[in-house]
């Protein structure tokens, strides 16, 4: 028991250190048809409206958004023009955390036939995101991550990592997928 124990602490501690390592850098020189946003992160939604004006997409979701958010309330705090978000920006307001986040793109995706989307999210949240729109979207969506570089606590690092590890598990034996 002690021998299984002490592998799963070593396991845990060189995936997390991985983890760390591995944390994903801004996507530079790729166009896909879509960028999505999950808001929560600060930097996130900046990071799109800017590849959004320089034509890295053709249309961008933030997905999560507040009731009662309008799209000119983003312009205004993004200091971006009304008239890009009344041409390509759409906001989604169902989503409350990560995998509602997936499941909200899913249906926008498949409305919109795209096949390559970029997820524009905070580095350490990236993995995690990306798994779960990848498994939303399943295999005909190229799902491209584009990592926002944060300053987590380490606290948070280790939920994220957490979260990251217990949710590739039920994926893996197929539960809530």
């Amino acid at each position: 028991m002690l021998r299984l124990l002490s592998t799963l602490v070593i396991g845990w501690s060189l995936g997390f250190a991985a983890f760390m390592l591995l944390l994903p850098r801004p996507l530079e020189g790729t166009t896909t048809d879509a960028i999505v946003v999950p808001t929560g992160g600060a930097g996130r939604i900046d990071r799109g409206i800017a590849l959004l004006q320089e034509h890295q997409a053709k249309r961008m979701l933030v997905t999560g958004v507040g009731p009662g958010v309008r799209p000119r309330d983003l312009a205004r705090t993004y200091r971006a023009p009304e008239a890009l978000f009344a041409c390509c920006i759409d906001l989604g307001a169902d989503a409350v955390d990560t995998r509602s986040n997936a499941e909200e793109t899913a249906r926008w995706v498949r409305e919109h036939r795209y096949t390559t989307v970029r997820l524009v999210t905070s580095d350490w949240h990236l993995p995690r995101a990306r798994m779960e729109l990848s498994a939303a979207l399943g295999p005909r969506v190229v799902v491209l991550g584009d990592g926002v570089p944060g300053n987590a606590r380490l606290a948070t690092l280790v939920n994220e990592y957490n979260k990251l590890v217990l949710r590739r598990i039920a994926l893996w034996i197929g539960w809530g997928g």
